[in-house]
C-alpha cells in the first residue's frame, strides 16, 4: 500500500486512492462527508457546511496540531476490522489519522502507533493539504 523509495529504503506516503479507498472501508454510515489529507488524517464532517474543505481545514488547524502535556496531545488507537492498520484519534472524536501496517515495525505497540499516528495528523495540520473530498450530503 505504501511506496519504498528505493534511495533511503524509508517508506513513503500512500497512493492517494488506496488511501481513500481505506477511509470509504472504514467509515460507517454512507451519509457522511469526510475530507482527507496528505498524510492519511480524515476529518469526518457530521454537520457539512457549503465548503467541506474549508470547514475540514478549519477543524485541523484548530484540533489537530500537538501540544504536548494537554488534550491536544492526547491520543488513542483503533485496531480496524475493515481495513489492515490502526485509526489514531485525539481530543477531536471526528478527526482521525491512518496507520498502515508497514509503517510502524511488525511488533509495534499501541503507543508506538499511537505517537506516529499523531505525529502524522500534527504534520497535516500545520501543511493543511487536502487530497480528497467525500460529498456524501443529500442533493
Amino acid at each position: 500500500m505504501c511506496e519504498v523509495s528505493v534511495a533511503t529504503g524509508r517508506i513513503a506516503r500512500m497512493v492517494t486512492g488506496e488511501l481513500v479507498q481505506v477511509w470509504r472501508d472504514v467509515i460507517l454510515g454512507d451519509e457522511k462527508s469526510w475530507v482527507l489529507f496528505e498524510h492519511g488524517t480524515c476529518v469526518i464532517l457530521m454537520e457539512p457546511e457549503d465548503d467541506l474543505s474549508a470547514q475540514a481545514v478549519a477543524l485541523l488547524r484548530e484540533y489537530g496540531p500537538v501540544h504536548g502535556g494537554t488534550p491536544a496531545g492526547d491520543f488513542g488507537t483503533i485496531d480496524l476490522d475493515a481495513a489492515p492498520g490502526w485509526a489514531v484519534y485525539g481530543h477531536h472524536g471526528d478527526i482521525l489519522t491512518y496507520v498502515a501496517p508497514d509503517e510502524v515495525e511488525e511488533a509495534a505497540d499501541d503507543l508506538v502507533v499511537g505517537l506516529f499516528g499523531r505525529s502524522k495528523r500534527d504534520q497535516d495540520a500545520r501543511e493543511l493539504s487536502v487530497l480528497h473530498v467525500e460529498d456524501k450530503r443529500a442533493r
